[in-house]
């Protein structure tokens, strides 16, 4: 990038623009359309599943040890 060049093209405008709307339009806990999750009479058209993430267990394991550690500490995960 030279000196006076726009930091964003008129297409990277475009897709932020775009990924905002979508942002907005779907729920961030679920990522259901907002439209379709809030309507009444879908109280019980969604059925939720569980799942377990055995890399986010090991880190979450890992992370207890430095419960009462000053911040700045992070932890990543790796496979074995």
């Amino acid at each position: 990038m030279k000196r006076g060049e726009p930091l964003w093209t008129d297409e990277d405008r475009a897709w932020a623009i775009a990924l905002t709307l979508e942002e907005t339009e779907v729920c961030g806990g679920c990522g259901q359309p907002v439209a379709e999750c809030v309507d009444p009479r879908n109280e019980d058209a969604y059925q939720a599943t569980s799942w377990r993430c055995h890399a986010c267990t090991a880190k979450d394991k890992e992370g207890e040890k430095y419960r009462e550690a000053p911040p700045g500490i992070y932890l990543s995960v790796k496979k074995r």
